[in-house]
Order: structure tokens, then C-alpha cells, then sequence
């Protein structure tokens, strides 16, 4: 594919620009408001949150039971980890404070 020039880039876009309808347009109608429906009475608050509520449960995509039970295990290891660490640190702190700073 050849390469085009600036000019030539120009004259096509001013071939473009020259075929575009610029007609001005009529204006459209005013549409009316469609008028609301008259509201009896207004739903209590705890009774819309639940509702609003339950709207959002419906939505949510719930872990299947395999889902939930590696979950589980992950955060029950990732303590283990965690609660070695915590245990071995304590213990060479402790007797880095019994050796040298309560000498």
C-alpha cells in the first residue's frame, strides 16, 4: 500500500467534508411530559431498604460449597503461617531482651 502525501490526505478530506449534508435541520417538536402516576401512599423506609436489599442479594453470583471450602482452607493455612511466624519472632525477641537489655 502506497504511502499518501500530506496534500493528498488533505484534498481527500476536503472531498469528505464537501460531500457532508449541511443542511440545517428543522427543529423537533417539544415532547410533553408524560404526567407521573399519583403515589397513595410512600413506602416506609425499612420497607424500601429491604426490598432495595433484596434486589442487590438477587444479583450476587454465591460460591458454589467447593468454592467456600477452599476459601476456607487457604485462610486457615495463611493463619498457620502467619501465627509460626508471630510464635518464632517472639521467641528470639524474648531472648534478645532477657540477654542484652535486662543484663
Amino acid at each position: 500500500m502506497a504511502r499518501q502525501t500530506r496534500d493528498e490526505r488533505r484534498k481527500r478530506r476536503a472531498q469528505a467534508d464537501a460531500s457532508i449534508d449541511r443542511t440545517p435541520r428543522q427543529p423537533r417538536e417539544a415532547v410533553r411530559p408524560v404526567a407521573e402516576p399519583a403515589v397513595h401512599a410512600p413506602e416506609p423506609r425499612k420497607t424500601h431498604f429491604l426490598a432495595e436489599s433484596w434486589g442487590e442479594l438477587r444479583k450476587v453470583e454465591w460460591p458454589r460449597q467447593q468454592q467456600v471450602v477452599q476459601g476456607t482452607i487457604v485462610v486457615l493455612i495463611a493463619c498457620l503461617v502467619v501465627g509460626f511466624y508471630l510464635w518464632g519472632a517472639d521467641q528470639v525477641f524474648k531472648r534478645l531482651v532477657e540477654q542484652v537489655l535486662l543484663r
